[in-house]
């Protein structure tokens, strides 16, 4: 068993957070690697001479902090994260739709991870009053909605879902399945709606059960939220992008200017 040390009578904190605090700080250090395996319930009894509700509850903050997940008769281990993405306000430079990258894969190239896409699905709704909002459009208009989930390495990373006004988006290849390259940004642009700004709003929460199951995290794993609209050089809305993303597996770096 990795060596975790001993527990301090003095310490004003009970055991069980002790113990967890030491593993933490194994998994932390990576001491214990993702995928590893947690000492036993059996073998934190052994170590620390304490009860088995003791070692539990030691095992159970680290599952509630999203450390590690259990796997029915087989133990609990270091949860495997994705890898980490920095989101700098350079993702959506032109240079990269005008070498036929969106802004995923323009993030993957200067990460060094694989990128892929997956559950495609597009339809059209009545935009609700948010969305209308945000594209300054009449209530009741319909949108088209695109949704989809991202990966990094093969592993979910975020899910996001794009709304276009339909005056825009009609007939043209954002309706596809794959836009093509540059993505919808670049489609927007080659229809003469050239960006010229992007506002985004963000937040942090725990995820709903249906993005919990979609992003393929466990109890404890908090999400991001960035709401993007994206404008046009006529100040005209052109998207919103409503993303959920795997918090620790992002970084958020923004360049803000002095004035």
């Amino acid at each position: 068993m990795v060596q975790l040390g001993d527990i301090d009578r003095s310490d004003p904190r009970p055991p069980y957070q002790q113990i967890a605090g030491m593993l933490r700080s194994a998994i932390e250090s990576g001491t214990l690697e993702p995928g590893a395996r947690l000492p036993s319930e059996a073998a934190l009894m052994e170590n620390f001479g304490v009860a088995r509700m003791t070692a539990r509850q030691a095992i159970q903050e680290l599952r509630g902090e999203g450390l590690v997940i259990p796997e029915h008769g087989r133990g609990v281990f270091v949860r495997p994260m994705p890898p980490v993405r920095r989101l700098a306000s350079d993702r959506f430079a032109r240079r990269h739709r005008d070498a036929g990258k969106a802004a995923f894969i323009a993030e993957a190239d200067k990460a060094g991870y694989q990128p892929g896409v997956d559950r495609i699905e597009i339809s059209r709704t009545t935009a609700t009053e948010t969305i209308a909002e945000r594209l300054r459009l009449p209530a009741g208009d319909e949108v088209l909605v695109r949704d989809r989930r991202y990966l990094a390495n093969g592993r979910p990373v975020e899910v996001a879902t794009s709304y276009l006004p339909i005056a825009i988006a009609d007939g043209t290849p954002i309706e596809e399945p794959d836009p093509g390259p540059g993505g919808i940004y670049a489609r927007l642009e080659e229809a003469g709606h050239t960006l010229a700004r992007f506002s985004e709003e963000v937040g942090a929460r725990m995820p709903t059960p249906d993005e919990r199951t979609a992003l393929e995290i466990g109890p404890g794993i908090p999400v991001l939220t960035v709401v993007r609209t994206a404008y046009d050089v006529n100040d005209l809305a052109v998207e919103v992008c409503d993303t959920v993303k795997v918090a620790p597996a992002y970084l958020l770096e923004y360049d803000v200017p002095a004035q």
